[in-house]
């Protein structure tokens, strides 16, 4: 039988999805022993067993929604916000809980009064598509988006931009620099994706998967 192909984001999200899927019984006794590499820092990406039906890699978390929708990957664990931002053709089945945070819009609390008067904003973000359907096609504000790939909280600080997107998790860093967060966009969780052919043609494997994980949810 082919296995099912997995894809995985490197990182913190690889580890809960590990956990979760062998708490779900997903994972056979050969998997698990292979995972042991993985716990160790190797530089492996792909991870196989003889004894199991699942075979998965581990990718940027970017590209995950690239190899579902490609069929590269039958299934997939991402971020809500790499699937937002992304906008790929596949399949978001499941919440899968972990890796819980919000995106939303900070800044200094002076920049409140921006948000509800105005037009012609400058917002820092490694989010433009989000950016952008919060401000332009939500709210019917006038933006201009700035592209950056580091800390964007510096941005309002420094006097680059009125207000940052960006994913807010604690908020501590934010309170560190004398920002907050203004307005919530959306909640961010990690999601199981499919591929859509995979859907059809594998779809009593990838159903139990499914239901194996529901199981094991709170």
């Amino acid at each position: 039988m082919k296995p099912l192909v997995a894809a995985l984001a490197k990182g913190r999200l690889s580890g809960d999805a590990i956990d979760l899927f062998g708490r779900a019984g997903i994972l056979s006794a050969g998997m698990k022993s292979a995972l042991g590499a993985l716990e160790k820092k190797s530089r492996r990406l792909i991870f196989s067993s003889p004894d199991s039906d699942l075979r998965f890699f581990l990718a940027k978390a970017p590209d995950v929604p690239t190899y579902v929708d490609y069929g590269a990957a039958d299934v997939g664990v991402a971020g809500k916000d790499t699937l937002m931002e992304g906008r790929r053709n596949l399949y978001e089945v499941l919440d899968l809980g972990f890796g819980a945070c919000t995106m939303a819009v900070a800044g200094p609390e002076e920049a409140r009064d921006h948000l509800t008067r105005g037009n012609n904003l400058r917002v820092a973000t490694k989010y433009p598509r989000i950016a952008i359907d919060y401000f332009v096609r939500r709210k019917q504000q006038t933006v201009e988006i700035i592209m950056l790939g580091g800390s964007v909280e510096l941005a309002p600080i420094i006097g680059l931009s009125d207000v940052i997107v960006d994913i807010v998790e604690t908020g501590s860093t934010l309170r560190e620099n004398g920002l907050t967060v203004l307005e919530k966009i959306a909640p961010i969780s990690a999601r199981l994706v499919v591929n859509r052919a995979s859907m059809k043609i594998e779809r009593e494997r990838i159903a139990l998967m499914i239901k194996k994980l529901k199981a094991v949810l709170p």
